[in-house]
């Protein structure tokens, strides 16, 4: 019996994370790539720089 005590414990452990996870997801808007392109493209642009003093 102490066998299925310490059984049940992973076994709540994962519903419950499973239903935090699809309630913490429930509010997540779905974001297009144009924040992280935007910041790659700056990014490049200040590789591309050429050093002062070079």
């Amino acid at each position: 019996m102490a066998a299925l005590a310490w059984l049940l414990i992973p076994l709540v452990a994962a519903i419950g994370a499973g239903l935090w996870g699809s309630w913490a997801n429930r509010t997540r808007k779905v974001r297009g790539d144009g924040p992280e392109l935007i910041g790659y493209a700056r990014f490049r642009e200040a590789m591309e720089k050429p050093r002062p003093g070079s």
